[in-house]
């Protein structure tokens, strides 16, 4: 099983970007804990970080029949982008949301997210072990 990962906008600056927020690991030992969960759960992952909306939703179409999976922190994106929620809502595979931060605690702006709207789960607020469980529960549902 093949599960595609997306970090999006301002991801990569993790470690020094508010880390009183997004804690102070880096993007690198993020994708490093996934790799290891993921490899420990017997699947494979394809990991990219994009600012880009554009290629978000071409990573997604791209991915069709070459992942059974994905799991996306779509970051600010989550609350403004129609075009990668409808992204997430035209592939054929389940698709996962994770935040670091508790959307839902934060400003009013940040507790609507649109591409929620089209994923089938979310893990906000719990690190980034949201994406170690996001792994979990694409294993699980995949059984």
């Amino acid at each position: 099983m093949k599960v595609l990962v997306i970090h999006g906008p301002s991801l990569d600056l993790l470690g020094t970007r508010e880390p009183e927020i997004y804690g102070d690991e880096t993007l690198d030992e993020v994708n490093k804990r996934i790799e290891e969960e993921a490899r420990s759960l017997g699947l494979e992952t394809v990991i990219h970080q994009t600012g880009r909306e554009g290629e978000f939703v071409e990573l997604l179409a791209a991915s069709v029949g070459d992942v059974d999976a994905a799991i996306l922190n779509p970051a600010a994106y989550s609350h403004t982008s129609r075009a990668i929620a409808e992204a997430i809502r035209a592939v054929p595979y389940p698709v996962v949301e994770v935040h670091l931060s508790n959307i839902h605690a934060r400003e009013e702006w940040r507790r609507t997210s649109l591409t929620a709207e089209a994923s089938v789960g979310v893990i906000a607020g719990l690190g980034a072990r949201g994406y170690l469980l996001a792994l979990k529960w694409v294993r699980e549902a995949k059984d």
